[in-house]
């Protein structure tokens, strides 16, 4: 399904949302992390899919691959590691801590006994995982029934402890909330509620990290991205309202045409944008993209997409899978790339749009467009990966190695 988001604001960034998320906050996240061990160094790549996009009728896609970002395989390490550092910097305002000092572990005497808590699919969670271990306090995570032990066990490895629930990610995000109600913990989620704001406002900060890599250091206007069409993953929105956020204040009415893609399933972004309001799906929420797989939308997030995403859609869980093959195999000759369920998604949403001439009218897609897609994970739960890709994410690296060598 595809809709026309009937509120979209074409406009200079508002105020208003230029206080909540802006380009300075971004870059100094990013600064912030250049230095952390869990981070590769130097930004994310962008894979040029000339191949690709020859056989989809548009002129370029670019790639920006997070799966290469860092070990833990998943743009969710921008995010909750900005978001645990400016929640210790409230918390202590006066303490003097610098971001760099936490991240080394150097004040990890005074926050051994403080906790933080979240919900998680998988790879939040094990961010913020990775996050506490660096600074050294304790971290709680609760897990919903769909996550697989797979997903699991890094988690647990990086010292989290886990708390298991029933029910759904929404379920979780709520069972967080108590938890860390009841005992007096910190929640670092990556979705907003009322009352619950500056963590995932800081989170979605971090994301725009991945928009600023984009952009060349001495700000030349004749190097800024050309993009005529930018796809993102849904969820709970955080993510495209964090890249979003930074085209919007560079480009202002000019920004790209921004589409959101979501499971069929767990589309709570395109209800929303249908009622006007942030508001809850109605499907069963249970997709193969796991990362994608949530019922309700964040209020936060939505402040952002409301205005400034042009056209909502949803891909179903086969087109998905489809997709993460065409990225492993390198189809048309192009360089193959590891790329998750939920990181394929914008592939899926992509090639849906191309292949129907009612749509590409719709959203202005033709053989000049400029086409970003953003890998948001790599094999983060490797047998599934193997299951749905049919090759191991081995294989799809050592392709991808051969390729480049060649």
């Amino acid at each position: 399904m595809l809709l026309t988001n009937p509120h979209l604001v074409r406009c200079a960034y508002p105020a208003p949302l230029q206080q909540l998320l802006n380009v300075a906050t971004a870059q100094e996240s990013r600064r912030w992390l250049s230095g952390w061990r869990f981070q590769f160094s130097g930004p994310s790549p962008v894979w040029a899919l000339p191949g690709l996009a020859r056989q989809l009728g548009v002129a370029h896609i670019s790639l920006k691959d997070e799966s290469s970002r860092s070990p833990l395989a998943s743009f969710k390490v921008l995010g909750a590691p900005v978001a645990l550092l400016r929640l210790i910097l409230r918390h202590w305002p006066d303490a003097g801590f610098l971001p760099t000092d936490l991240l080394a572990g150097r004040h990890a005497a005074q926050l051994k006994d403080w906790v933080v808590c979240s919900a998680t699919d998988g790879n939040h969670g094990r961010a913020l995982a990775a996050a506490a271990q660096s600074v050294g306090c304790r971290c709680v995570i609760v897990l919903h029934a769909q996550v697989s032990p797979e997903r699991e066990a890094p988690i647990a490895a990086l010292g989290a402890e886990i708390v298991r629930i029933a029910g759904n990610y929404d379920a979780s995000v709520h069972e967080a909330a108590r938890l860390a109600a009841e005992n007096g913990w910190q929640v670092v989620s990556d979705t907003s509620y009322p009352g619950y704001e500056d963590v995932p406002r800081d989170v979605m900060q971090g994301y725009a990290v991945i928009a600023d890599e984009l952009w060349p250091a001495d700000q030349a206007q004749a190097l800024i991205p050309d993009y005529s069409h930018v796809i993102l993953q849904g969820g709970v929105g955080g993510f495209a309202a964090g890249v979003l956020s930074y085209f919007w204040e560079r480009l202002g009415a000019q920004r790209p045409v921004f589409v959101v893609v979501e499971p069929q399933q767990a589309d709570c972004l395109y209800q929303s944008a249908q009622q006007g309001q942030a508001v809850a799906t109605a499907g069963t929420v249970d997709s193969v993209m796991a990362g994608l797989a949530c019922g309700e939308a964040s209020p936060l997030a939505w402040r952002f997409l409301q205005p400034g995403i042009d056209f909502f859609m949803t891909v179903s869980d086969q087109a998905a899978v489809q997709a993460m093959g065409v990225l492993a195999r390198g189809d048309a000759g192009d360089v193959p790339v590891l790329s998750g369920e939920s990181g394929a998604a914008g592939l899926a949403g992509l090639q849906a749009l191309a292949a129907s001439t009612a749509w590409r009218d719709q959203v202005g897609l033709d053989d000049s467009s400029q086409v970003l897609l953003i890998n948001t994970e790599g094999a983060t739960a490797p047998t599934i990966y193997a299951e749905l890709a049919r090759c191991s994410a081995e294989q799809v690296l050592q392709a991808q190695a051969d390729w480049l060598a060649r």
